[in-house]
């Protein structure tokens, strides 16, 4: 996508920027959380068995957690990552609520919160074809572009899954906790 600004009717390309470290994105993201998705922020660098969620975030209108993940350069491989951290944070749903409920001084319940709707954020500048191609409806992964460009302009893209109907095909799966509990709410137009 090309950004312009104008000046004295003209079209002047605006350049883009990259950003210097994978932080730098977390970091902007981090304290934009609300305004770029909606989402209460909770933890930052959240740790489960070793492995390190980089941003933790809660959805308060579906009730849901939401990992975030931020990668500066494209990765051969992030859906295996994001179906590890699905599981993880559904085999550990109560150190994730202790989190919540320390965090923000409130007292989230088990109960209500709806872990079938957890879903997996990944935040970079690029992403392969392979990754976008991966994306399904069915899957709780989403993928966001976010661009920086100079005089301080940024957006953030979120890349829609390519669908093609095929009859007789099996729909994309998760493995593990995720498997079993995720339920993939999508919108029919």
């Amino acid at each position: 996508m090309s950004i312009f600004i104008i000046k004295n009717q003209k079209l002047i390309p605006v350049k883009e920027v990259e950003f210097n470290l994978e932080k730098d994105i977390q970091r902007l993201t981090e304290n934009n959380l609300e305004t770029i998705f909606g989402l209460e922020f909770v933890a930052s660098e959240f740790n489960l068995e070793n492995f390190w969620i980089d941003t933790l975030a809660f959805d308060p209108e579906t009730k849901a957690f939401v990992i975030i993940e931020y990668k500066k350069q494209q990765n051969i491989s992030i859906m295996d990552q994001g179906q590890t951290y699905l599981n993880l944070l559904l085999d550990h749903k109560a150190e994730v609520l202790l989190e919540y409920n320390e965090r923000k001084n409130k007292n989230l319940k088990r109960k209500d919160v709806m872990w079938d709707q957890t879903r997996v954020i990944f935040i970079a500048p690029s992403f392969t074809p392979y990754q976008k191609r991966a994306l399904h409806p069915k899957l709780p992964f989403e993928l966001w572009e976010v661009k920086k460009y100079e005089d301080n302009l940024i957006v953030y893209n979120q890349i829609q899954p390519l669908i093609l109907e095929r009859t007789g095909k099996p729909v994309p799966s998760l493995i593990g906790r995720a498997g079993k509990e995720i339920k993939i709410n999508t919108l029919i137009l």
